[in-house]
């Protein structure tokens, strides 16, 4: 049975390379074959799901390589096997025109395996291996179209991952140092009786960053707006539904394995996810890419999560509230998040345009796209009946709930008030970009109709029951939370250290819809006073456009991060870097004078002696250097050399010279690889 945990990381890789070989020569055999691979990595995932089983090689790489089942790890393999199938056969009908479609299911299958073994990981040395794998394959993904715009956002892309994954790694190391394990659970038990925790923090916050960078959380959220909207819209699926969550699955180990019931990691976290979470939303708020729109909503919502892994520090042993919703709005917004693009990919794949202005009213004659594209509005805005709202509703009560100890305790709740307006003026702004989309899609007019055309069928069978599953798991979800949601979140609390609510959650009691319904009114304020005035205008036609009003100086990107990394480090190490060898250089000189000066004075003085002492108790007169002398059977030239002429001098100077300085450097190299 434990075999099967390295067979869902194996499978799909090797699958990799026979849907290649097979793709060589049947383009139609492959695409069967790579829906086969996912579809039975999916049913795999689902059995081992319930299965407390591990598997262990220590003999792999050193460290060895470690995994589990069961519990969240099972949740998400399991929520992993679900968005790999619904994509892949969704690429079937996508990619029909696309060029390089072998090279995407290659890549696209070993992300799968990459990415299962992050999930099943129990140390992060596992972890690791498999996140830079993904890291990796998943590039390929991001590039795939080979636009400029696509090769840029890739460069981000691998950027951040490479950047990410050597920090990360750094804090590894540390990390060993300090514990001498890499163990989720071992390093739990160490730290939560260490008193000076400050070295493990440092351990901890290097080891996030690479996380953090593929969950999307700000300052590293770079990568995500950009590369969303290039890649197909299978694999932005993928890369918004479950490759955050791999980075989303390291900052909850750390958090809730590794700190657990940490107050100030807990913070920490939830400042992050604070303003991850406004910060996406109000860049989504002025989009006019319907991709790029998702995308920032996916960095969005990933703010949302991070606040309630915050939460869970905070409120320690009473997290049950923050660990449901968190693990709850992971499952929700992978299965809404995958209903979205795969409705953006539907419109991409028939008339190949994303801006808003030029797929207005496209949607306006296609009754099932527009009624699953809504079923994913209302559950990624978190209104009643749809899974998004059972999910805000827990994390938005363990707000409260933290804020009620606080008064209980007799301290100030001005930051966590300040904390819960923000998180419900995030999901209004949700509404709000939400509906901008959905008027201009499926309710306004097109001024240029003749530009699509909506005629025919536009989608076939598969799509069509893709679309159709996922908006049925998000609408069964809403209406039935205690029967699937709840069921979840219980089988997920084991590893987030929480238990069950003391008493079941009343979600729809007049003090949880008061939430959802002070979002509305926020998000109906800034959709028609903010949305609908500031960010339309008339064009020379006189028709009211969407236009694209984020200011360019607010690209940190292009403004911060590039120029930092490419113009000032680069300068400012080149110029310390001539300094240094500089000085090196002079420092080095003066010792290797002296100790040349000092050497050849012994040497040539011992010599001296040396011949002295032979010549008077041989009674022998001086000879001249290089003069042959035999004494006896033996023949001796002299090296004594009082005095050498200039040529000879220069020539056994630049020589020797030139043998200790490459000494010298040989031992300097040897020294930098050692340590």
């Amino acid at each position: 049975m434990a075999l099967l945990l390295p067979f869902l990381v194996i499978f799909p890789m090797a699958g990799a390379v026979v849907s290649y070989i097979i793709g060589r020569r049947n383009k139609n055999a492959r695409n069967m074959f790579a829906n086969a691979l996912v579809t039975v990595e999916f049913a795999v995932a689902i059995f081992m799901s319930s299965k407390s089983v591990e598997f262990s090689s220590a003999s792999f790489c050193g460290l060895g390589i470690n995994f589990a089942d069961g519990g969240l790890r099972g949740i998400l393999s399991v929520l992993c096997g679900f968005i790999w199938f619904t994509s892949t056969l969704f690429s079937t009908e996508y990619l029909k025109s696309y060029r390089n479609r072998n090279r995407y299911y290659f890549f696209m299958l070993s992300t799968l395996g990459a990415t299962m073994g992050v999930f099943l990981s129990t140390d992060f040395y596992t972890a690791l291996i498999f996140f830079e794998i993904m890291s990796f394959t998943s590039y390929v993904l991001v590039v795939h179209d080979e636009t400029e715009e696509a090769l840029y956002a890739g460069a981000t892309y691998l950027a951040v991952a490479v950047i990410g994954g050597l920090v990360t790694l750094l804090g590894m190391f540390f990390m060993y140092h300090l514990t001498g394990t890499l163990d989720m659970r071992e390093l739990g038990e160490i730290i939560k009786n260490v008193s000076d925790k400050k070295p493990y923090y440092i351990a901890g916050l290097l080891i996030s960053f690479g996380f953090g960078a593929k969950a999307g959380a700000f300052p590293l959220h770079i990568w995500l707006p950009q590369a969303h909207p290039v890649a197909p819209a299978p694999a932005s699926a993928l890369l918004s539904c479950i490759l955050t969550k791999a980075g989303v699955f390291g900052i909850l180990a750390l958090s809730c394995q590794v700190f657990m019931y940490d107050a100030n990691w807990g913070f920490f976290v939830l400042i992050i996810g604070t303003i991850t979470m406004v910060l996406g939303a109000v860049i989504a708020v002025f989009s006019i890419n319907l991709k790029r729109t998702l995308a920032c909503s996916s960095l969005s919502q990933i703010g949302f999560i991070l606040v309630g892994i915050g939460m869970q520090g905070l409120l320690g042993e009473e997290n049950a509230l923050a660990s449901g919703g968190t693990i709850l709005h992971i499952i929700n917004h992978g299965v809404i998040k995958c209903t979205l693009f795969l409705c953006a990919g539907v419109v991409y794949m028939n008339i190949h345009k994303l801006n808003l202005n030029e797929i207005r009213g496209w949607g306006k004659d296609k009754p099932f796209l527009k009624i699953v594209f809504l079923i994913g509005l209302l559950g990624i805005v978190g209104i009643p009946l749809w899974g998004g709202y059972i999910s805000k509703t827990l994390l938005h009560e363990s707000i409260v709930e933290y804020s009620h100890l606080l008064v209980n305790a007799g301290q100030s709740t001005l930051i966590f008030d300040i904390i819960e307006w923000l998180f419900l003026f995030s999901g209004g702004l949700t509404l709000a970009y939400m509906t901008k989309l959905y008027m201009a899609l499926f309710v306004e007019e097109n001024p240029y109709p003749e530009k699509h055309s909506s005629k025919g069928k536009y989608m076939n069978h598969t799509t069509t029951a893709v679309l159709l599953l996922c908006a049925t798991i998000i609408t069964v979800f809403g209406i039935l939370p205690h029967n699937t949601l709840d069921v979840i979140a219980h089988c997920a609390r084991p590893f987030m250290n929480s238990t069950d609510p003391a008493h079941a959650v009343h979600y729809f009691s007049f003090a949880n819809l008061k939430g959802a319904l002070i979002t509305v009114v926020i998000g109906a304020a800034v959709f028609f006073l903010f949305v609908r005035k500031a960010l339309m205008a008339t064009d020379e036609n006189g028709n009211r456009v969407y236009i694209d009003a984020w200011p360019s100086w607010l690209d940190i990107e292009k403004n911060i991060y590039r120029p930092v990394l490419v113009k000032i480090l680069p300068a400012v190490l080149g110029c310390a870097a001539k300094v240094f060898a500089g000085f090196l250089e002079d420092l080095m000189f003066v010792i290797l004078v002296v100790f040349v000066l000092v050497v050849r004075f012994f040497t040539e003085s011992f010599e001296y002696i040396a011949e002295v002492g032979m010549y008077i108790f041989l009674n022998k007169e001086m000879p001249k250097y290089g003069e042959k002398r035999e004494y006896g059977d033996d023949v001796y030239f002299s090296t004594f050399t009082p005095e050498l002429h200039d040529e000879e001098k220069g020539f056994r100077e630049n020589l020797s010279g030139a043998l200790v300085f490459f000494g010298v450097g040989m031992v300097a190299a040897l020294l930098y690889i050692i340590f």
